[in-house]
């Protein structure tokens, strides 16, 4: 489950600010002046979009907000200005350009669909001295913030030059750059730590169409490469998301259960990975949150944002469904290793047949876990328990076996295996612990050598399999 309750890292957002303004109504007839539809505008939202959606989705997961930007002397700006004030973020960093008109786009919605939008903003690069005034504002915010996010929505704040001092300033003072990249030309995101460019976006960097996987997997890794990435992230709508690291590409899948619209999901992937990735978790762990994030989002209408508690609940309700995500092969698991082991985390593995799961299991797999931070779950087959116990084991089969083992909460992996003993998966995984139950003691544990040190955990007296099987055969009740 998500442990980022009650965080309030420090982050930093510059970028495109504009506001956003909704006209809700319901058409129902056509003009008599011309062939349009006539829009009887019900209610108006006025909201923070563009990199103030990023705000936005930074405050509700409890952010403290630094916002740097560039916008006009216009009523838009003054209206703007208010609402980052009002919603609590510092905006020491705003700098305002006379000639500049602050971006505003209204949009008319009718029974829950965008009929027209309509803008009125500036395109143009800022100015070179509101550039250098807001250098010189976010370099003193890179000093005390924890993060910095950098959402271009190519309306001319993140220039070349600026963008590459902020990723520098930020390198300076040992803090990741996250980047939400517009356009076709990334060389101004170079030696960034992350960028996250949709599916279309990332194809025209690249200068190829993503209809498959394979393709997404080559063009992250192109980007990573040549923008010097520490990690390049493809948003993928509804097959989820793509991580390209210098291990090589994994696939996560989409959490959204439901869709009702998109708007906005792009901020709030950066925002989500900004937030965990400021809260010292690991790339996994900030992809999984803002894989949850982005679900909650677009099960909303409008350009909405996601609450921890909203996150946790959404991951409770379809903890199950994922369940199969955490049974791998041997070939995914030992990737994955070195993932978890790049990441500075301990891993610990155990193995068994866990044949009709019971209480001693569940305590073994839990002082197990408690022996590192990740816990992989080597499963004997079918094949494996008959070899051990006879033809007439197991009772369960190893589908449901696995099943059963990737809902535990602090089961991390499951990786199912043939051998009479896993020796072939402790010699892939390399855990930093081994653990086996207290009648190892004095005996030889197979696959010690690879492994950092050995834990024996005691079992919990009169819980087997072998017993659960023996009461059932005689009838017996607890």
């Amino acid at each position: 489950m998500i442990t980022l309750k009650n965080q309030s890292p420090k982050v930093l957002v510059v970028g495109d600010l504009m506001i956003d303004v909704y006209l809700w109504g319901h058409a129902g007839r056509v003009s008599p002046e011309a062939p349009v539809l006539v829009v009887d505008v019900d209610k108006t939202n006025t909201v923070l979009g563009g990199a103030g959606n990023v705000i936005n989705n930074l405050l509700a997961l409890g952010s403290q907000v630094f916002v740097g930007g560039v916008i006009g002397d216009d009523q838009t700006a003054i209206e703007l200005n208010d609402m980052l004030i009002a919603s609590g973020a510092n905006t020491t960093a705003l700098i305002t350009q006379k000639s500049r008109k602050t971006s505003k786009k209204t949009r008319v919605m009718a029974s829950h669909q965008q009929i027209v939008r309509f803008d009125s903003e500036s395109r143009e690069p800022i100015e070179s001295q509101s550039e250098t005034k807001l250098k010189e504002a976010v370099s003193d915010l890179l000093a005390i913030v924890d993060i910095c996010l950098l959402s271009d929505y190519g309306k001319g704040v993140l220039t070349p030059t600026l963008t590459q001092y902020i990723i520098n300033e930020a390198k300076r003072h040992n803090k990741k750059v996250l980047i939400d990249p517009k356009g076709s030309d990334y060389s101004k995101y170079k030696n960034a730590t992350l960028i996250t460019p949709n599916r279309k976006e990332a194809g025209e960097a690249v200068g190829a169409t993503l209809g498959t996987i394979e393709a997404v997997k080559e063009a992250g890794e192109k980007l990573r490469k040549t923008l010097a990435l520490e990690y390049a992230i493809i948003t993928l709508s509804e097959a989820g998301m793509m991580i390209c690291d210098q291990f090589g590409s994994t696939h996560i899948p989409t959490q959204a259960r439901e869709v009702y619209d998109v708007t906005g999901a792009g901020d709030t992937v950066l925002s989500s990975l900004g937030f965990a990735l400021a809260c010292s978790k690991t790339i996994d762990e900030a992809a999984h949150f803002a894989n949850i994030a982005a679900a909650v989002v677009v099960s909303k209408l409008g350009s909405a944002t996601a609450t921890i508690d909203e996150a946790i609940a959404y991951e409770f309700r379809h903890s199950i469904n994922q369940s199969a995500n955490k049974v791998l092969s041997l070939r995914e698991m030992a990737h994955e290793a070195e993932r978890v082991r790049a990441s500075g985390r301990k891993i610990v593995f155990t193995n068994g047949c866990f044949d009709l799961l019971h209480r001693g299991h569940i305590e073994y797999l839990q002082k197990s876990r408690a022996e590192g931070d990740v816990l992989i779950v080597g499963l004997n087959s079918d094949k494996s328990v008959k070899a051990l116990k006879g033809e007439s084991r197991p009772i369960v089969c190893q589908e449901d076996r696995a099943f059963m083992l990737a809902t535990l909460g602090f089961v991390d992996f499951v990786v199912l295996f043939d051998d009479l003993t896993p020796i072939e998966l402790v010699r892939a995984i390399r855990p930093d612990v081994l653990t086996k139950g207290a009648d190892y003691a004095n005996k030889e544990v197979v696959g010690r050598e690879f492994a950092g040190r050995v834990a024996l955990i005691d079992f919990v007296d009169g819980r087997s399999t072998t017993s659960t099987i023996s009461k059932i055969a005689k009838d017996q009740v607890c």
